[in-house]
This record gives structure tokens, C-alpha cells and sequence, in this order.
């Protein structure tokens, strides 16, 4: 008996959704706050307000290569710390249709993130507001820097709280605050990292005898420069062995 052969493209247009990637690309203000950049929407749906950094995965993409996309042509940004984080799929997240977004998240030192992202057209840094533990309630804020509320598009207040769930999660055992720092930075400048992932304030003390004794930073033998009090020592992140 002949079996009949199914149609490829007619299988793929019925049964695979869209696929898109978004990336919550995170660096710390001068205020010391958690910040990211968001780009202003000009078309349907959500039209004027603020999204993520976002592409479809083209059919011979791969995921990496399409966050690492999102985030050269719309962040001007490239060569980051990238994690991808979870996969959105509620069937009524898109207006357009069934379309799933496969998250990353990547973060980028303060004056790496405000130099590149400063001529992106349609874009503007978002302040975030994020209390811990109220991660993926949807008590999220995003407001500008003149201090207006930014709407988000589609679950993309879902989607950064996610972001900052996960890396609120991995300082505790992982030295990934390093990546929101320079090359070279004092006890305080880790600290004040610290401080605006997690949305509180955390104790000088106890909080640099920890530090100290996590065997993940090492003494450059070098100050601080320019300071006006007694300069700080400068540490480095400590490459860790195999």
C-alpha cells in the first residue's frame, strides 16, 4: 500500500509555533539600583510601549546565535556573560498568535553598558524596582530616568523578574556578581553589587569577612585612585582551577 508523503512546509506552518529570543540585559546605575535596556515598540501589538531586546529565530539559527543577535543589533552589545534562563510559552502571551520566547539573561559592567547602549535609536535605560521575594509577582517597576513608569510589553515584567530571581539565586553560590564589575574593584564597590541584586542593605562587616573567606577574590596589591579618604585596596576576581 502507497503511503501518502506529508508536505514539510505544510506540517511546519501547522504545528510549530513562532519562536523568538529575548534577553534582560542587566547592569547597576550610579544610584545603585538594578537597571536595563528596554526598546521603545513602533507597531502592533503593544504599540509605544517597552520591550526587551527580541528577535525571531531564523530556521537555521540556533538559540545562542539569535540572543547574541538581539543583543549586537539592539544593544549594541557583544561578547557578555549570556545564560539562558526559561521558556515563556502561555498561549495568550502574544496577540500575533502562538509564539514562544526562549529567555536569556546577560550582565554587562556599568560603564560598558551605559557607553554601548547610549546611541541605540528607540531605546532607554529602565530603573528597575524588583522587592525580594516578589520576583515573578508582578511587582515589578521599570521607570525611566526622568522617573516615568515604562510600560512593559507582552509578559516581559515576568520575564525580568525571572532574571533577577535567578541571579538573586546563584550569588549565594556562584561568583557571578564578578560580571556586573570591572577588572578591579574594592570590597565596597562588591558590596554595593550585591546590594542592588538582592534590594537590600547588607551589613559592612560581616558582609566583607565573608568575601574575604570565599577564596573568589585575591588582593591586586594595588589602591584605589583618587580617592579623598584612605585609598582602598583593589581586588580581582580569582580564576578558579579545573
Amino acid at each position: 500500500m502507497k503511503v501518502a508523503r506529508r508536505d514539510p512546509s505544510a506540517f511546519a506552518k501547522r504545528f510549530l509555533p513562532e519562536l523568538t529570543v529575548d534577553v534582560v540585559l542587566l547592569s547597576v546605575g550610579d544610584d545603585g539600583r538594578l537597571c536595563t535596556l528596554l526598546s521603545r515598540r513602533n507597531e502592533a501589538p503593544y504599540k509605544g510601549a517597552w520591550a526587551l531586546p527580541g528577535v525571531f529565530v531564523g530556521r537555521t539559527e540556533t538559540l545562542e546565535s539569535a540572543a547574541a543577535r538581539a543583543l549586537r543589533d539592539k544593544a549594541g552589545i557583544a561578547n557578555v556573560f549570556l545564560e539562558q534562563l526559561f521558556t515563556f510559552g502561555d498561549l495568550q502571551r502574544d496577540p500575533r498568535g502562538r509564539v514562544l520566547s526562549v529567555a536569556y539573561y546577560a550582565l554587562v559592567p556599568k560603564a560598558r553598558f551605559f557607553a554601548a547602549t547610549a546611541e541605540i535609536a528607540d531605546a532607554a535605560i529602565a530603573l528597575l524596582t524588583i522587592p525580594s521575594g516578589d520576583e515573578r509577582s508582578g511587582a515589578i517597576h521599570a521607570d525611566s530616568a526622568e522617573g516615568r513608569r515604562m510600560k512593559l510589553a507582552f509578559d516581559h515584567d515576568r520575564i525580568i523578574g525571572m532574571a533577577v530571581q535567578r541571579i538573586r539565586g546563584k550569588l549565594n553560590y556562584a561568583p557571578i556578581g564578578f560580571e556586573l564589575l570591572p577588572d578591579r574593584f574594592t570590597l565596597l564597590d562588591i558590596q554595593h553589587i550585591h546590594e542592588a541584586v538582592l534590594g537590600r542593605t547588607l551589613n559592612k562587616d560581616s558582609f566583607r569577612r565573608k568575601m574575604l573567606a570565599s577564596n573568589l577574590i585575591e588582593d591586586t596589591k594595588q589602591r584605589q585612585i583618587g580617592s579623598a579618604f584612605r585609598p582602598a585596596t583593589l581586588y580581582r576576581f580569582k580564576k578558579q582551577e579545573n
